[in-house]
């Protein structure tokens, strides 16, 4: 029955068009409710108590540095050194959007910076070129979802938090998939761009390439500087997003000479709004993640599944589909608050080691924003790249099928994440 209520008032606050913070708090006065336990002053100490946490201020500083790479040409140098190296092959401008993909992926951690940065610049150029327009813009849509994986990812240091165990180790083992969702877009393109008739860039040589990566190269330190440091004990992920903070910000404004100071205030309040949301996002889930422990819903999950216990891969294959239908429609962040204290506790019950299970759950949670009708990447590249939504919803097809691929390999054979990550460690 209290299973019932949560969901029941959750999937009416959404139907009702309420925000899901408003809807997590909805479902957390109904559990009160239920519960004869109403306390209005419980609300607010754990909204206040789920965001009072050092590691949560990486959030907000990840996200600022992704803005300040946008506004201060580190994303632009990037780009542009990936089509020097591959613009001149027949759908190079495919290949350069994966690349550029998985190095930005490895800068901001936010999916919707990535996607808007790459839409706003290779979209026009793509259409130019005479690349069709919806599995162009699908393509930058499905590089674009890469970053909640790729450390440093903003989705594993909040399944961090949540689920007590080490972001080091979640950003090691989101590595390998990463690149491997990176490749399987690679062969995709490979098939549906074959036979395309497009315009190629001139063939550059030798020379302009190692300008193209030289004046890319003070962006591509800055992954070495986060992932390596983290790697070798140096700063925790929160100190690693203020130093990509200072990074951006240094580059941008000294070395790039592109961040002014109206650019870097105008950085500072995107990343302020954007952060407000996810912080009070945050809060709200907690609210509902004390009542759904108070109610023992987790046991009640874990008796219904009990005949799926003993199967681990099984139990896996199980949260991940269902993560990806409510992707549909469910934004990510909610998504994963909301999940996160009902499949976190099934993940210890079954023995499953939970930095893995946290990649898998955040590669399930990121696909979601592929799909329609939420769908947010989608939304940003249709309206950055002015290309029409039902365009791009066909268009991504071919990649979401791919990176779905990916985690099916990832369910079936966890030693893809736990063997890299035994090394790495």
């Amino acid at each position: 029955m209290t299973f019932v209520i949560f969901l029941g008032v959750l999937i009416l606050g959404i139907v009702l068009g309420l925000p899901i913070a408003w809807a997590l708090i909805a479902c957390g006065i109904a559990l009160m409710l239920h519960l004869d336990y109403f306390n209005a002053q419980i609300i607010a100490q754990n909204m206040i108590l789920g965001t009072d946490n050092f590691i949560l201020l990486a959030i907000p500083f990840f996200i600022l540095a992704g803005e300040l790479m946008n506004r201060g040409g580190l994303s632009r140098r990037i780009i542009e050194a990936a089509m020097a190296g591959f613009g001149h092959v027949s759908g190079g401008l495919g290949y350069v959007a994966i690349i550029a993909s998985l190095i930005m992926a490895s800068l901001s951690g936010s999916a919707i910076a990535d996607s808007a940065a790459l839409a706003a610049i290779l979209i026009p150029m793509m259409r130019l070129a005479g690349y069709p327009e919806g599995p162009s813009g699908g393509l930058l849509a499905a590089g674009g979802v890469i970053a909640p994986v790729i450390p440093p990812s903003i989705a594993l240091v909040v399944f961090g938090a949540v689920a007590n165990v080490s972001i080091s180790g979640l950003f090691m083992a989101a590595i390998v998939p990463g690149v491997l969702m990176a490749l399987s877009l690679i062969v995709a393109w490979r098939f549906v761009s074959r036979g395309g008739d497009f315009v190629t860039l001139e063939r550059q040589d030798r020379a302009a390439v190692l300008r193209a990566v030289w004046r890319a190269l003070p962006a591509l330190v800055l992954p070495v500087v986060v992932i390596g440091g983290l790697r070798v004990g140096v700063f925790t992920p929160t100190e690693a997003a203020v130093i990509a903070v200072v990074y951006a910000a240094l580059v941008g404004a000294f070395v790039y000479r592109e961040l002014t100071l109206a650019s870097f205030y105008e950085g500072l309040v995107e990343a302020g709004k954007t952060a407000a949301v996810v912080m009070f996002l945050v809060g709200t889930s907690m609210v509902s993640a004390w009542l759904i422990t108070i109610a023992n819903l987790p046991a009640q999950v874990i008796a219904f599944l009990q005949p799926f216990m003993d199967e681990p891969r099984l139990l896996v294959g199980m949260i991940v589909v269902l993560t990806l239908l409510l992707g549909m429609v469910l934004d990510f962040t909610p998504l994963s608050l909301i999940l996160m204290p009902i499949v976190i506790p099934l993940g210890k019950a079954a023995g499953i080691d939970l930095i893995y299970f946290g990649v898998v759950f955040t590669i399930a949670g990121a696909l979601g924003m592929l799909t329609p009708p939420v769908g947010n990447v989608l939304n940003v590249v249709s309206g950055v790249g002015k290309v029409r939504l039902d365009r791009i919803i066909v268009g991504v097809m071919p990649f979401l099928i791919a990176e779905i691929a990916v985690l099916a390999l990832l369910v079936i054979f966890p030693q893809i994440v736990t063997v890299p990550l035994s090394l790495l460690r």
